[in-house]
């Protein structure tokens, strides 16, 4: 069964996926296409594109995208002393090949799937897990929704769901805009006022999946063997909810039909699973709303919700912007900025079986991602929408814990050309998550307009933790580090290539002069101040 939809929707869609067969070939390597569609779209509207950004840049940025921290002084000479021509893809495979990338991208994950639990600890096991064993976005979706009761890291998948499972609402709205790209909010008491093809039908077709789901007195998740979710449409008319996905696809209801002293001894048996820890076994029904909501997902070929939703949010994180922005508002009203190259990740993705490291590599390793944040001209730029040039996005919590840290106790040497780091990187590397893990709560989470926090300023302004942490002037400190450099001028350069990743400018160089020549100044003093101002200054807390 489906639902019909706006005349404007079927085009869109239609004219979408008439075109797959005129799209590039889905073997096409992935940065190729990505440079093929926003190239054309800057040629046809005659927008000149800012040039690619130079190497510490570039460095810089993949480095906070793919490892979740800035890169150390020996990443940044190994990557100065690369052949220009295989620099991007040497460094792309550097940091794909490290411990960090695995923490990063769980953090990532993390962020964006259970943001109203942002320090679950068995989560963040279980997609750490996850990410490290190779399993691939479908997979990863299917543990989340299925919530199977598992033994070591896996049942920590169930916190999707078991986070959300007392408000109905919570739990349908959040898998609808997280996991598909699409907010049905709006429809629950009425169709959506401004996008036809978001009706009641649909809402309460995707809270039937859930309504069944229940966390046990002892927290275990399972479902009723029936129940059904009823609702009053806009003319008054009581419905039942059939199962139906954002599609408009209803799935089969294949609840069995109980006899009635059958059904009330059911019922008390699910009150007791409820109310008593010693209420016996746990019922799992042969028919699951939440396995067929999966299934039918993956099986969605003409709209691609999953596939679209997750290469949307990956390109949102790793360029600043979503083909389709806002990220949860995928519908005919709010168009892609670039509908082909959308239609091909998402059907490269499918076809390479949900595999996100390829989608990042080839996202990173475009011209369009790699390109400049500095404007060609002081006339009016050109739309964010464009990718004409990259976009400063302002560190995400981890992000800036982790690079803080690598700034204050960053170890001497670094493998940086080797393809598999020591286990000694791992190793710290895995001591900076859990450190950072203490400050990110001092940090801001990035959102529209970010502006930094109030709370923020006062924590670097104040905080002893800033003073002991990351200005102590023990030996193997950074503070520690300038004092043993006699030469201001190379004394100027460590730090900014330290904290910055990049070489002073001649202006930045005359006026750390002028501060470490002061008088009046204790040289400590005057170093560990100039080191807190180049720390807490914008640079540091954008990635650019």
């Amino acid at each position: 069964m489906r639902f019909p939809t706006c005349l404007a929707f079927s085009v869109w869609l239609f004219s979408a996926i008439a075109s797959a067969e005129e799209l590039l070939p889905i073997d096409s390597d992935v940065a190729e296409v990505i440079d093929h569609y926003v190239d054309e779209r800057l040629e046809r509207y005659e927008i000149e594109p800012t040039p690619p950004a130079d190497a510490a840049t570039y460095l810089r940025r993949a480095a906070l995208d793919l490892a979740g921290r800035i890169p150390t002084t020996a990443e940044y000479a190994w990557a100065e002393e690369l052949p220009e021509s295989e620099r991007r893809e040497a460094i792309v495979e550097h940091l794909m090949s490290l411990a960090d990338f695995d923490f990063h991208l769980r953090n990532s994950l993390d962020e964006l799937l259970l943001s109203n639990r942002p320090h679950d600890g068995e989560f963040r096991e279980y997609l750490l897990w996850a990410v490290r064993s190779g399993r691939s976005w479908d997979q990863i979706f299917r543990d989340l929704l299925l919530a199977r009761p598992a033994e070591g890291p896996e049942r920590g998948a169930a916190q999707f769901v078991r986070s959300r499972v007392r408000n109905l609402d919570d739990l349908t709205n959040d898998t609808a805009m997280l996991l598909f790209g699409v907010n049905i909010a709006c429809a629950k008491c009425h169709d959506h006022p401004l996008v036809d093809q978001w009706q009641q039908d649909h809402y309460f077709g995707m809270q039937a999946f859930f309504s069944r789901t229940f966390a046990t007195r002892k927290n275990v998740l399972t479902e009723r063997p029936f129940g059904e979710v009823k609702f009053k449409n806009t003319a008054g008319e009581e419905k039942v909810a059939a199962f139906t996905f954002l599609s408009g696809v209803s799935v089969e209801d294949q609840t069995i039909d109980f006899a009635d002293d059958e059904r009330k001894r059911l019922e008390e048996q699910l009150r007791k699973l409820e109310r008593d820890e010693k209420a016996g076994y746990v019922l799992f029904p042969d028919f699951s709303p939440r396995r067929e909501l999966v299934d039918v997902a993956l099986r969605d070929e003409e709209y691609r919700y999953f596939a679209k939703n997750i290469v949307n949010r990956t390109w949102e994180r790793l360029m600043g912007l979503g083909l389709v922005d806002p990220p949860d508002q995928m519908h005919d009203g709010n168009l892609p900025s670039h509908p082909e190259l959308l239609e091909w990740l998402a059907e490269h993705l499918v076809a390479n079986r949900y595999d996100l490291r390829g989608l990042i590599r080839g996202i990173v390793m475009s011209d369009a991602y790699s390109r400049s944040s500095r404007l060609v001209t002081e006339e009016r730029p050109p739309s964010p929408t464009t990718f004409a040039r990259a976009l400063t996005r302002p560190l995400t919590p981890r992000q800036l814990a982790t690079s803080l840290l690598v700034v204050a106790r960053g170890p001497a040497e670094f493998p940086a050309a080797e393809r598999q780091p020591d286990i000694g990187w791992a190793r710290f590397r895995n001591d900076l998550e859990n450190q950072a893990g203490g400050w990110v709560r001092e940090f801001e989470r990035p959102t529209e307009n970010f502006q930094v926090s109030v709370d923020e300023a006062l924590f670097f302004s104040n905080s002893d933790r800033v003073q002991n942490d990351l200005l102590r002037d023990s030996g193997g400190s950074l503070v520690g580090r300038l004092l043993a450099i006699d030469d201001d001028r190379e004394l100027l350069r460590q730090l900014w290539i330290r904290v910055l990743g990049r070489e002073p400018l001649d202006d930045e160089v005359s006026t750390g002069l002028a501060w470490l020549s002061r008088d009046a100044t204790e040289r400590s003093d005057a170093i560990r101040s100039l080191a807190w101002a180049v720390i807490t200054g914008p640079e540091a807390r954008f990635n650019h």
